[in-house]
């Protein structure tokens, strides 16, 4: 999914678990992934790294037909500007990245001049 994800696709996040420190992110990556269990660490089945999820409280239901969670995962990929910062994203980002500063429980991640324009955008505000 996009970043344009809706506040009622998270009405039931509790809390944002980041696998590794924001400082040295721009952007991450989401989209809503289905899994087994509410509360643990998803499976990451895609290119690049995990980099956090949401865990979903325990009024979360899972989807009658599948028995899968829909949840948040934030994720970056191996040609990302963390890993090539002079790569395909030195300016500008994919189309579902969001500033990971901007990421609460229930609230959709934005996209901010740091996450879209990279560190000239920062550089620029100073």
């Amino acid at each position: 999914m996009s970043s344009l994800l809706n506040e009622s696709d998270l009405i039931h996040e509790a809390e944002v678990v980041w696998l590794e420190p924001l400082d040295g992110l721009d952007y991450v990556r989401q989209a809503l992934d289905k899994t087994k269990r509410r509360n643990t660490k998803p499976p990451y089945a895609r290119d690049g790294r995990m980099v956090g999820y949401a865990v979903l409280d325990d009024g979360a239901e899972a989807d009658p037909d599948s028995g899968l969670y829909r949840r948040r995962v934030f994720f970056l990929l191996p040609h990302d500007r963390d890993s090539l910062p002079e790569g395909l994203y030195r300016e500008g980002a994919p189309g579902e990245a969001v500033d990971p500063r901007t990421i609460e429980p229930r609230r959709p991640g934005s996209k901010t001049p740091r996450s879209q324009r990279g560190p000239s955008a920062i550089a620029a505000a100073s």
